[in-house]
């Protein structure tokens, strides 16, 4: 028999993982510390050859210390970790309540210090994201969410930061994006003729540029995910991610107002579906505002549209 979930159940669910976030997260700036002072500024991190998901036993860590407390708590729940799923434990999605965990995304920033790294725990519930929590503890951020309730930071700030704006196109847009840990000449090439268009200014050659205000690369799709829901971010795009890095971001983008979607053959309107959540090819726009003639979520489909006209696909290895 399938689990059923309350509403104050699932309330409590949300505070378990708020907790076992902030706990995580204390190990995650030890470990960043750690590996700082072995390296030595030495160029020992260079043995990443330019892998920008690099793991680290920190990551293994992190991932024990979710996955046992989680078993403790809820032993009849299921369990999908980055770790894990790398060492060959991929359990089948089913309507039960899941734990989606990435112990430590943005694991290069996590090793320099760079200050974008975070703990990102989602549950999915009846095959869809219920619950995300992102903790960034370098910059002491917690965002989270429960669908139907809202996105918060630090628990008492509803995301989006300010009331949302209007966007008009891409040349208005700041777009996440991300080079990613495949560096392939066909896939960097594909990357760069779609950032080219991006950002290129077509009254200057750029064929189909859209001269967008510019366009940032954080090195976490978590974080950008944050980013978005907190309205910094007007879109983020990737190929080649995985459940764990955007389960919970999904959630907390969504409840902020947001659009979360997949690649530019996916056609949806309401909750995310486990063919988008597995898809490995993600988007999400702010909250836009209405304007006469247009909806909010009108604009957002449009900007998809206009974006998904712009880049190259491609799928995944």
């Amino acid at each position: 028999m399938a689990i059923t979930l309350s509403e104050s159940e699932q309330e409590s669910l949300l505070e378990f993982s708020i907790q076992v976030a902030k706990e995580a997260g204390a190990v995650i700036l030890q470990g960043s510390k750690s590996i700082r002072q072995e390296l030595g500024g030495s160029s020992g991190i260079d043995s990443k050859k330019n892998s920008v998901d690099l793991v680290t036993e920190w990551d293994v860590k992190v991932e024990e210390i979710v996955r046992n407390a989680v078993k403790e708590k809820y032993p009849d729940f299921g369990f999908i970790g980055e770790e894990s799923y790398s060492k060959g434990l991929r359990p089948e999605l089913t309507d039960d309540p899941t734990f989606c965990v990435d112990p430590i995304d943005g694991t290069t920033n996590f090793v320099h210090g760079f200050p974008f790294a975070c703990i990102s725990i989602g549950v999915i519930y009846q095959r869809t994201p219920l619950i995300g929590v992102i903790f960034n503890p370098f910059l002491d951020q917690l965002f989270s969410a429960l669908k139907g309730h809202g996105a918060f930071l630090n628990l008492t700030t509803r995301l989006p930061l300010s009331p949302p704006s209007p966007l008009s196109s891409l040349s208005s847009a700041l777009i996440g994006v991300e080079w990613g840990h495949d560096r392939t000449k066909e896939l960097v090439d594909k990357k760069a003729n779609s950032f080219s268009r991006l950002a290129g200014d077509p009254a200057f050659g750029v064929a189909g540029g859209k001269m967008a205000h510019s366009m940032r690369s954080v090195g976490s799709a978590a974080c950008n995910y944050a980013l978005v829901a907190s309205g910094g971010l007007d879109l983020y795009w990737e190929i080649g991610c995985w459940p764990w890095d955007v389960c919970a971001g999904i959630v907390i983008a969504q409840e902020s107002g947001g659009f979360a979607s997949g690649g530019p053959h996916v056609n949806h309107d309401g909750d995310v579906t486990e063919e988008i959540l597995h898809g490995r090819k993600y988007i999400v726009v702010r909250a836009i505002a209405d304007t006469p003639g247009e909806s909010g979520r009108e604009a957002q489909k449009r900007i998809v549209k206009e974006f998904y006209e712009t880049v190259e696909d491609w799928d995944p290895k």
